[in-house]
C-alpha cells in the first residue's frame, strides 16, 4: 500500500529507493517510540502540486524535536524544498507526506544524541476517514499533560491512539472519542473534534489536545463565513445529540460524525454550518492551496 520497488524515499541525507533503507535495531526510537514526525498532505491544484500549509507542518515538526531534546537542524525551508523534490522524483499529485525524526542508536534513558531525518510519501487522493462515523466514548484516557508534551507529535504517543481506536472497532464502531483526565472531551485516536449547536461550533480548549493544523484553519474557515465558534471544556454527554459533530485532521480533512455512543446527532448534515466548513476546507486545499 504504501510503497513498491520504484519508490523514492529520502533518508539522512540521501534519496533513495525505499526498499533498500534500513534502520539501526539500537535506536531509541524503536525501543522507546523517542521519535517526532508530521502528518502533511500535498494537493494538485490549479497552481501545479501544491503542500498545504508546509511551513505549520515543519515549525511544529522542529517546535516537537525541541520539546523531545531531539538535536535537529533543517530549516523549514530545507524541508520544503526537499519534500517537493520528493514528490517530482516520485510523480505524486495527491499525496500523503510522513517526515519522521528519529534518533541515533542509544539504549539509555537520556536526550538523542544525533538524529536523522526521513521523508516518506504515497499516494492518498481519498480520505482517511469515512463520512457519518459512528463513534463511542473511549474507556483510554488522553495522556496527562503533566507525564508528556501532549502538544508535541511524538511517536510513543500513538499507542495509547491504537489502543483506543482498536477497542472501538472491536465494539462495532468506527472510531473513539478520548476523554482527558478530567473526564472531559479531548480527541478522537487520531483527529481534533468539534461539534455543532444552534448554528455555534464548539471544541475542546488546549491544554489535553494536540492543537492541529487543520483545527486551526477550521477557525480561519468560521471566521470568514461569520460562523460562531468557541474553545471549552465539555463532557461527552454536551456533545451527545447535538446538532452536528465533525472530526478534522490533515489525513481525515473534516469528516462527519454519525452518532456518539449510538445517539444520533439531530440535523441532517447538508443544512449545517458544520457542512459548510467541510465544503469550505475542500475548496481551499484543492482549490485555492497556493
Amino acid at each position: 500500500m504504501y510503497y513498491n520497488d520504484d519508490t523514492v524515499i529520502y533518508f539522512d541525507g540521501n534519496f533513495m529507493k525505499a526498499k533498500d533503507a534500513g534502520t539501526n535495531l539500537y535506536g531509541q526510537s524503536l525501543h522507546y517510540g523517542y521519535s517526532v514526525f508530521e502528518g502533511i498532505k500535498s494537493y494538485k491544484t490549479a497552481h501545479g502540486t501544491r503542500i498545504f500549509k508546509a511551513k505549520e507542518h515543519y515549525e511544529r515538526l522542529k517546535r516537537s524535536a525541541e520539546l523531545m531534546h531531539i538535536p535537529f537542524d533543517y530549516s523549514v525551508d530545507q524541508l520544503t524544498d526537499l519534500t517537493y523534490e520528493l514528490l517530482e522524483l516520485n510523480g505524486f499529485t495527491d499525496a500523503y507526506i510522513r517526515p519522521l525524526v528519529t534518533c541515533s542508536p542509544n539504549m539509555s534513558l537520556s536526550k538523542g544524541k544525533e538524529s536523522y531525518l526521513s521523508l516518506l510519501a504515497w499516494e492518498w487522493s481519498n480520505g482517511y476517514l469515512a463520512d457519518k462515523m459512528k463513534i463511542m466514548t473511549s474507556p483510554f484516557q488522553r495522556p496527562n499533560p503533566k507525564a508528556f508534551k501532549v502538544e508535541a507529535k511524538v511517536g510513543g504517543h500513538y499507542v495509547n491512539s491504537i489502543l483506543a481506536c482498536q477497542d472501538a472497532k472491536d465494539k462495532g464502531y468506527d472510531e473513539a472519542l478520548v476523554l482527558d483526565e478530567s473526564g472531559n472531551v479531548a480527541e478522537s485516536s487520531g483527529a481534533n473534534v468539534f461539534y455543532e449547536k444552534d448554528g455555534t461550533l464548539f471544541t475542546p480548549a488546549k491544554g489535553n489536545i494536540l492543537p492541529g493544523i487543520t483545527r486551526q484553519t477550521v477557525f480561519e474557515i468560521c471566521n470568514e463565513l461569520n460562523i460562531p465558534v468557541k474553545e471549552t471544556f465539555f463532557k461527552p454527554e454536551e456533545m451527545r445529540g447535538a446538532d452536528a459533530a465533525f472530526f478534522c485532521g490533515t489525513a481525515a480533512e473534516i469528516v462527519a460524525l454519525d452518532s456518539l455512543d449510538d445517539v444520533p446527532f439531530t440535523k441532517q448534515w447538508e443544512d449545517t454550518a458544520s457542512e459548510k466548513v467541510q465544503q469550505a476546507y475542500s475548496k481551499l486545499v484543492r482549490v485555492l492551496s497556493l
